[in-house]
């Protein structure tokens, strides 16, 4: 199981957020529960899906062994979750 979260810290209501992604939409879900991350941060309908994080949620997470993680490594991930997310949503309309 892979986390990584990166090194972005936008500035919105008054917290600085970076954003958390994992191999797998499972592992990323498991990952955002045990560290306790509000649900609500989850998007899914963004460019890809990720969790928001707080850069206090981001330390906890690379306590719990999130790896930090450059661009290109967000990127290539992002890619990979954005496939599973579609996939996802095509099965459960077949349903």
């Amino acid at each position: 199981m892979a986390i990584y979260v990166d090194f972005m810290q936008i500035e919105f209501k008054g917290y600085k957020w970076c954003h958390l992604l994992a191999d797998t939409l499972q592992e990323l879900h498991d990952f955002a529960a045990l560290i306790e991350v509000d649900a609500r941060l989850f998007h899914r309908h963004a460019s890809y899906p990720h969790y928001d994080v707080t850069v206090q949620m981001r330390e906890i997470a690379i306590e719990y062994g999130a790896i930090p993680a450059d661009r290109k490594k967000i990127i290539e991930c992002a890619k990979k979750l954005k496939v599973e997310l579609r996939e996802q949503i095509a099965r459960s309309e077949h349903c």
